[in-house]
């Protein structure tokens, strides 16, 4: 008989004494419970842009039905979505070595002879097979949107968006199938102890048999073993990535690009997303002499110098700035004109509507950005002219921004020139 274990089709192509059903039910149950709370935290950062507001906050068109979940944003608590961002990015670069460690641990699958054994089987290979893609898609995405600022082809949002749903559908057939079976091989272990590289009791499931080699090389670790190198590996992701939500620990952040120290000193001396320089902003532009904040409402314009703005009522509140890449700064204290005076300016004097803010950047994406009602109304809403008790830098959004608690930091738009209320464009 010819000696097909050269290729990878054959069992006896794959040595390793580690792989079997135990160790990727392991996997498996941490991986289901993990990429389950990702995906609710991503769909519910999707909705904190509130993208059924405004064309300009819909950066995935065409969602149709998976648009169903979407809800007005609320401001209430403040930190809402630093927690949620924070957690979402945080727990996908932690997943990643378990992620790896599983789809080495059923790789051999992907490869069995024939394709399909009866519609269940292929019904099963077919969920494996977008959940692998899907799985590496995602990941890989949302690593290069928070290491790179994204280089992937095409946009960010929709790619990520999509693929999170079709990978989802995928992972949840793909447990629906082997959850079961999990579930009956860790009860093994608890009645046996940790297997060896073959089952010492009833024979497992002949799908389950497929990850254990006919002909296992000599084991050099044992599975447990091979688990806490996993969950060291994991471990030591989470240390690295974490502290870039927090001020006092954003020097351990070793591979978030936020890490480290921050960008300077001083009231001003805390994390931006994008600077001055890159969005194109020159001083010609931003000088007080020069520059005008237009207000636009059913009542007519007001255009408003610094000065001007300095000399209305002016209010402090306590708001963090949080990213789409995970990071954020603690609470700064801004100081400015609340959104719903500069309403009131312009004839809402009692319920202020939702409002369409444009920037004075030239490049990058949120030039503009819609914002609702509930985010106008509420007090600690503020266009900023100063922070910690010093007028905003350059790169801070001088001479003026916006700054509303629990919206994404893109949405917190810079270098405001133009404020239409009653109109979202």
């Amino acid at each position: 008989m010819r000696d097909d274990s050269r290729l990878p089709t054959s069992p006896g192509f794959w040595r390793s004494p580690l792989r079997g059903p135990w160790f990727t039910s392991v996997l498996g149950l941490v991986l289901l419970v993990g990429i389950t709370l990702l995906f609710v935290t991503g769909l519910v950062s999707y909705a904190a842009y509130n993208p059924d507001l405004s064309p300009v906050n819909d950066k995935t068109p065409d969602k149709g039905i998976l648009g169903f979940y979407l809800f007005s944003w609320p401001t209430d608590p403040h930190w809402l979505y630093r927690l949620n961002q924070g957690v979402h990015v945080t727990l996908g670069v932690t997943l990643i070595p378990v992620l790896l460690a599983k789809l080495w641990s059923v790789v051999p699958k992907l490869f069995t002879l024939p394709p399909a054994r009866s519609l269940a089987h292929a019904l099963e290979r077919i969920s494996l097979l977008l959940l692998v893609g899907g799985a590496l898609f995602e990941f890989t995405t949302g690593v290069l949107n928070v290491q790179l600022d994204y280089v992937f082809p095409g946009s960010f949002y929709p790619l990520h968006f999509y693929g999170a749903w079709v990978f989802f559908a995928a992972f949840v057939a793909h447990a629906v199938l082997k959850v079961p079976a999990a579930v009956r091989n860790l009860r093994r272990l608890r009645e046996e102890g940790e297997p060896g590289p073959t089952p010492r009791s009833a024979p497992a499931p002949a799908s389950a048999q497929e990850l254990v080699s006919p002909r296992p090389d000599p084991a050099t670790v044992s599975r447990r073993g091979a688990l806490w190198f996993v969950g060291g590996g994991s471990l030591l992701l989470f240390a690295t990535t974490a502290g870039q939500s927090f001020d006092g620990l954003r020097r351990t952040a070793l591979l978030a690009p936020h890490g480290g120290a921050d960008p300077g000193s001083g009231p001003n001396g805390f994390q931006i997303n994008k600077t001055a320089a890159y969005a194109g902003i020159t001083a010609a532009r931003t000088d007080q002499d020069a520059w005008r904040l237009v207000v636009t409402g059913p009542t007519g314009t007001v255009r408003l110098s610094r000065s001007r703005l300095a000399e209305l009522p002016l209010h402090s509140s306590a708001l963090p700035i949080a990213c789409v890449e995970g990071w954020s700064t603690s609470d700064q204290w801004w100081r400015g004109v609340r959104l719903r005076d500069l309403a009131a300016l312009v004839g809402y004097e009692d319920d202020p509507p939702d409002v369409f803010v444009e920037s004075l950047q030239q490049r990058g994406a949120f030039r503009h950005a819609a914002l609702r009602a509930n985010q106008v109304a509420d007090p600690r809403s503020l266009l900023a002219l100063y922070v910690n008790g010093e007028p905003l830098t350059p790169d801070h959004g001088y001479p003026a921004r916006v700054i509303v608690p629990a919206a994404p930091g893109v949405l917190n738009t810079k270098w405001v020139a133009r404020m239409t209320f009653g109109e979202t464009r």
